[in-house]
């Protein structure tokens, strides 16, 4: 029943998004080919572009950026917090299927620093995973052992958004406020995409970084 550590991947994103934002914003606007568009759009003037669109909040341009993320070392209580953000879409490590014997867990920091909290949270993950184990001698099938399995159980996920919802869940989840969980994700996730697109998130490095 081992600890384990949270681990962010970018697995994939849209090509060229500053330049695919601003064909279709431009799109929208003129009479001219798609292909027309594509040769006299400059790296600059989609850069340019796309500060304006942000300032203005004309948003819907840059939805059709998408960034996908592999994230694991995360608990159930962090993923439920995670695909509240609909707007998004998710796959994730079903406990219905995949065998949950000698689980992985997260300890939350302030459970972890105190001797005697961390002793009675470790007590009862291996009386749990006891319990899983024994449910499952007796047959009853994972879907039904499940049921035991807490809160802090390990996760796997998935998750694609495009910028906007991207965006609108770094404003919740790298606030000061949120849980410490899917805040140290949202900041993994965050430092990721920064580099591939910085003009899409200097409001967003501003508000929590400067």
């Amino acid at each position: 029943m081992p600890k384990t550590s949270l681990n962010v991947v970018l697995l994939n994103h849209t090509p060229n998004p500053t330049k695919t934002v601003a064909l279709a914003a431009r799109l929208c606007m003129f009479k001219k080919s798609i292909d027309d568009l594509k040769e006299i759009i400059t790296d600059e003037y989609a850069e340019e572009l796309v500060k304006k669109l942000i300032e203005r909040g004309h948003i819907t341009p840059i939805e059709h950026v998408t960034f996908t993320f592999g994230i694991e070392g995360i608990s159930r209580a962090c993923s439920h917090q995670l695909v509240r953000h609909r707007i998004a879409s998710y796959s994730q490590q079903s406990q219905g299927f995949v065998p949950a014997d000698d689980f992985n867990y997260i300890i939350p920091p302030k459970v972890e620093e105190n001797p005697e909290a961390k002793k009675i949270f470790e007590e009862q993950i291996k009386n749990l995973n006891e319990a899983y184990k024994k449910l499952r001698d007796l047959g009853m099938r994972k879907e039904d052992a499940r049921f035991l399995l807490p809160n802090a159980c390990e996760t796997k996920i998935i998750c694609t958004f495009n910028i906007s919802s991207l965006k609108h869940f770094f404003d919740l989840r790298l606030d000061k406020h949120a849980q410490w969980e899917i805040r140290a994700m949202a900041k993994k996730m965050f430092d990721l995409v920064y580099p591939i697109c910085p003009v899409f998130f200097e409001d967003t490095k501003a508000k929590f970084f400067s």
